[in-house]
């Protein structure tokens, strides 16, 4: 099946993915993770949530922890605006397409439409957040694995060629894909808004689930100095796979779990994608070079594992078809 042309002049415009609300059981622990050990800097917090940003970001937080009775779950992700106009536009168009809509309240954000794609993923679009001081040169603030800035979400589809062309019909457009030669079906997709390789990418498994949410660093050599720091501190048990080199992306890697088993990738190298008439690259699921440029294939858990979202029922996917796995 093709991949859809891009919609160069959706209904309304989204300029990037934004922040993701992460269900916790311990704020302590959760603190500990990405505070102390990976490098998040908190913006605000209380007995329920703890807000957090990355080094380079203006916006008040990229990532929500929110306590929680369900906890390894995932609470909503979070898609910025171009205009306040664009949430109106935003709001019809979903409704348009048959999807939920409601406004919700949120500290720290202006106007905010609550709404889910095609599968139910819960998604929340807004123009203004609290607009906080550049911190990026305050160097005495850099540790861990030093994170600059959110970078994408990757979830499960249990129909990505479905889960492309909704997301293409709003102005996502794709960089690269995963093609079963046998079926002609995709089984992966990675799809941007800001120019740079994604800002959301789908999964063929059981879904919809998120696979993860990554944050962007400036050296390959901070996630070295983090796996040091891992090993060192308690977390080794906490390292998933990597690191490595992507063949989509071209990204150097590393994946991790946090306390409650969210998966966070730790992405750095990626390429600039901002031409309206970039051509996709299609890679053969076969292809070992596909995961990791070096030949290394993922582990098992990297292609089952992921976590849920609130209130959203999880199937299996319609395509059963499967890459090179690691024994």
């Amino acid at each position: 099946m093709p991949v859809p042309a891009p919609n160069l002049y959706p209904a309304f415009n989204t300029i990037r993915l934004s922040h993701v609300c992460l269900n916790v059981s311990d704020l302590a622990a959760s603190r500990a993770f990405y505070v102390d050990m990976f490098g998040l800097q908190v913006t605000d917090e209380d007995d329920t949530y703890i807000y957090l940003r990355a080094l380079e970001e203006r916006g008040h937080h990229s990532v929500i922890l929110q306590r929680s009775d369900q906890p390894g779950t995932v609470e909503v992700m979070g898609f910025k605006t171009f205009d306040e106009g664009d949430l109106d536009r935003a709001d019809a168009y979903f409704r348009a397409k048959g999807r939920p809509t409601e406004w919700a309240q949120r500290p720290f954000q202006g106007r905010t439409l609550l709404t889910s794609d095609n599968m139910g993923i819960p998604l929340e679009f807004y123009h203004q957040m609290d607009r906080l001081a550049p911190i990026h040169q305050e160097y005495g603030r850099y540790h861990g694995v030093r994170p600059l800035r959110i970078d994408h979400f990757n979830c499960f589809s249990t129909d990505v060629d479905d889960s492309v062309a909704f997301y293409s019909d709003f102005g996502f457009r794709v960089t690269e894909y995963t093609e079963d030669e046998e079926s002609k079906r995709l089984w992966a997709a990675w799809l941007h808004r800001k120019g740079g390789v994604h800002d959301m990418a789908f999964t063929n498994g059981r879904g919809p689930r998120m696979h993860h949410v990554a944050f962007w660093v400036a050296n390959p050599l901070h996630i070295i100095d983090l796996l040091d720091v891992m090993a060192t501190t308690g977390y080794v048990g906490n390292i998933e796979r990597g690191p490595g080199r992507h063949g989509i992306s071209n990204a150097f890697f590393l994946y991790i779990l946090d306390p409650d088993g969210h998966r966070i990738e730790i992405y750095s190298s990626d390429y600039q994608t901002v031409d309206s008439d970039h051509e996709p690259i299609k890679w053969d699921l076969k292809d070992p070079q596909r995961q990791t440029l070096w030949g290394a294939p993922a582990p098992r858990s990297w292609f089952e594992h992921g976590t849920e979202f609130v209130g959203v029922p999880v199937n299996d996917p319609d395509l059963d078809a499967s890459p090179i796995i690691a024994p």
